[in-house]
């Protein structure tokens, strides 16, 4: 494969596997209860809620002005995204989340490939591109498997596997089937 079409490839990937994990959140938070987004399974973990906030914090900080801005913005505030004093309402976490979405994805959609060999800053420490884009895919992912974690707890028996559901795997036969999103 020619280095310009594995780059097209590459970023092609990287911007379906954040739009993966978005999908993921967005499903396992439909299965949660206004009340279960913010319930704590011990006292000092982090609700559905707070884990939201600070993924979006984060993206919007690593992805806005992506190539020409450290993404360790100075308006972000990340301590504050682990504090919840007054519950936020579904809908305002909705709106943390889609917001955030767009400048990642929108970010992502428009690199090219010639951006890859590009330098930019998180908290004044240099990366490739390419190496920005992982780190941030890994974060993501970090947290949309604990948001699914929280979610699959507290939805209990009423969950809808966001995946191949066990004992299933063979109905799948190798493809993965309308609805479901593989784990990565």
């Amino acid at each position: 494969m020619a280095t310009d079409e594995f780059r097209a490839h590459y970023l092609r990937d990287v911007a379906r596997t954040f739009r993966n994990y978005k999908t993921l959140g967005e499903r396992a938070i439909a299965q949660v209860s206004d009340a279960d987004l913010h319930a704590l399974v011990d006292p000092d973990a982090n609700s559905i809620a707070i884990v939201v906030k600070h993924l979006a914090g984060n993206l919007r900080s690593r992805f806005t002005d992506f190539l020409t801005t450290d993404g360790e913005k100075p308006t972000r505030n990340r301590d504050d995204e682990f504090e919840m004093p007054e519950r936020a309402s579904r809908a305002d976490m909705l709106r943390w989340w889609e917001q955030s979405w767009a400048v990642t994805l929108g970010a992502v959609d428009a690199l090219t490939p010639d951006d890859l060999d590009r330098t930019v800053t998180i908290r004044g420490e240099a990366f490739l591109v390419v190496e920005a884009l992982g780190r941030l895919v890994t974060h993501a992912a970090y947290h949309v498997g604990q948001i699914v974690l929280l979610a699959k707890h507290f939805a209990g028996p009423t969950w809808t596997s966001l995946s191949i559901p066990k004992g299933r795997s063979a109905d799948a036969k190798g493809e993965f089937k309308k609805g479901f999103i593989p784990a990565r």
